[in-house]
């Protein structure tokens, strides 16, 4: 803090001209001070007659003011010399090894404040101030300090190279451009970094703007990460509520069964004890009886025997036989409930196929490119299965499940919400969602749709809202035998490509993409579809009911390896 201070006393009292403690100071009408000689020598130098300037604010005097040394001033001059404050200028003010040094400093140098591009010198506060006071400097260039300054010479003529070659891409000096670059084609540094300049700013508006649209894409993504993160969040707590529901719910069924059991247990424990004691009784009276029948026969007197002979109490009716099962009770029960746990562990493989599968198909970021080769598509197939309770009944189903024929004659399903009334059509078991592929395989005269349709499309009735392709709920391509073509929401587009009995359907759930494709020895594209899958879609296979071959057709979902 002292060396501070003493640094701001040295500059207050210091001349702006030579950077010396004042030396009979004077003050200008202005209020600044100089030393008397420097002062007159400046205004001598200017010779401005009737015009005459302050150094430091540029004020202008007219005429050339009379100068007084200022008593005060110089009393304060001496007292700072007396105390020594006068010291050297603090370390900091230096140049050190990685500083820029001032070229006229002599012994150690101060720091360089700027450079000048025309002196190729660098200079300190102090020396740097002819460059403001000096018209003929005042023009100079100065700069930040730097040490490269001499990369602005000529090696060659020991000129300011102040052009540019364009033709071959450097910087020159004015003899260069008239000697080895004559003829070249050349214009003044000043006139090329202008047109660098044009082209440096139109780079970091490129630069600028990408940097902008990064940042958007890094918010979408921390957008995504918080989004992906709830979402993960609400299907585990959802998943566990859900799960929680099925372990209560068998918990439920496994109290109920052996409440059932017990009860069936008690009662017909209670029947056999019931008859039991029945037997027993039975068994008791027919002891007393035979003990009294015994006892009459050994009686010796005649008279005396036929005389107690009819007081004999007649034997009660006897009860009926009894019949034991084969010593199995409830063993039916044990084996009823194996096989709902059978049929669990079936259901549980299935979906947990379709579980895992979900889960591992979750993708944020941009889509995968859609596969090139059959290869590449079939990383993505899965077996796909039809639900019977979505065939309408002029369907039949075979090859478990997988193939769907139109009949002449209606079958005799049971009625169901999720069954299809009016339309020949039928549904997958299974959803999709993520990126699935699977191919049908058609035959017969009759035309087959292949379609995808939400889970939500209507079931009852014949409107176009039931029917795939007619409503903005299912996509379907047409295929028979000599054409395809491609249905939406009541709209129907014409499609080329090669005839084929087998059809591939590519579905990205994610990226809102469905491709149709004939498949052959090779794969070509018929139809692609780009939208926003909102829900979980399923595969499906319409018919038609009525015309000539419609009876002659049917649609297998292939398996393929």
């Amino acid at each position: 803090m002292a060396q501070k201070g003493v640094q701001l006393d040295r500059e207050t009292f210091s001349c702006s001209i030579c950077l010396d403690l004042l030396k009979d100071p004077v003050t200008t009408p202005c209020g600044h001070s100089y030393c008397m000689n420097c002062i007159k020598s400046h205004w001598d130098e200017e010779d401005r007659k009737y015009n005459y300037s302050c150094p430091q604010c540029r004020k202008k005097f007219t005429p050339r003011p009379v100068l007084l040394k200022s008593t005060m001033l110089a009393d304060l001059v001496e007292e700072l010399k007396k105390t020594g404050l006068q010291a050297a200028p603090a370390d900091h003010c230096y140049a050190g090894a990685e500083d820029v040094a001032c070229d006229v400093c002599t012994g150690r140098k101060l720091k360089a404040h700027k450079s000048c591009l025309i002196c190729l010198a660098s200079y300190c506060d102090k020396h740097l101030q002819p460059h403001y006071d000096v018209a003929q400097l005042k023009k100079h260039k100065l700069v930040e300090p730097s040490k490269k300054l001499q990369e602005n010479v000529c090696s060659r003529h020991d000129e300011v190279m102040k052009m540019f070659s364009r033709t071959d891409q450097q910087l020159i000096c004015y003899l260069c451009s008239v000697e080895e670059h004559k003829g070249h084609d050349t214009v003044s540094a000043a006139a090329e970094r202008a047109e660098r300049q044009r082209e440096l700013e139109g780079s970091r508006q490129n630069i600028q703007q990408r940097i902008q649209d990064r940042e958007k894409d890094v918010k979408l993504l921390q957008q995504q990460a918080e989004a992906i993160n709830l979402s993960a969040d609400k299907a585990v707590e959802d998943s566990e509520k859900i799960f929680t529901e099925l372990i209560r719910l068998l918990e439920k069924r496994s109290s109920d069964v052996e409440q059932q059991v017990r009860s069936q247990q008690k009662s017909e424990v209670s029947r056999v004890r019931e008859l039991q004691e029945k037997l027993e009784q039975e068994i008791t009276e027919l002891k007393r009886k035979d003990a009294e029948q015994k006892k009459l026969s050994h009686t010796e007197d005649h008279n005396q025997f036929l005389h107690n002979y009819p007081s004999l109490s007649p034997l009660s009716q006897s009860t009926s036989s009894i019949h034991i099962r084969p010593l199995s009770c409830f063993e039916d029960v044990t084996a009823a409930v194996s096989e709902v746990r059978d049929k669990l562990q079936d259901v549980l493989r299935e979906e947990w196929t379709n579980v895992s599968l979900t889960i591992t198909e979750v993708d944020v970021l941009l889509p995968q490119p859609e596969p090139k080769t059959r290869a590449g598509f079939l990383k993505y197939s899965r077996e796909i299965t039809l639900e019977p309770n979505t065939a309408n009944t002029w369907v039949l189903l075979s090859e478990g499940n997988r193939k769907a024929t139109v009949m002449k004659k209606q079958q005799s399903y049971s009625s169901h919400p999720d069954r299809f009334t009016n339309r020949p059509q039928v549904l997958s078991r299974e959803s999709l969602t993520g990126r699935r592929y699977w191919e049908v395989e058609r035959r017969g005269r009759g035309g087959v749709y292949v379609a995808v349709a939400n889970k939500n499309i209507s079931r009852a009735g014949g409107s176009h809202e039931c029917t795939f392709g007619l409503n903005d709920k299912s996509w379907a391509l047409y295929c028979k035998n000599n054409s395809y073509r491609f249905c939406y929401n009541n709209v129907q587009t014409p499609v080329s490509g090669p005839l084929s009995s087998r059809v591939g359907v590519y579905l990205d759930h994610s990226a809102g993409l469905l491709s149709f494709y004939s498949v052959s020895e090779t794969m070509t594209l018929l139809h692609r579809v780009q939208t926003t899958f909102t829900q979980p879609l399923y595969a499906g296979l319409r018919f038609h009911l009525w015309g000539y071959g419609c009876h002659e057709a049917s649609a297998e979902l292939s398996k393929l390896k």
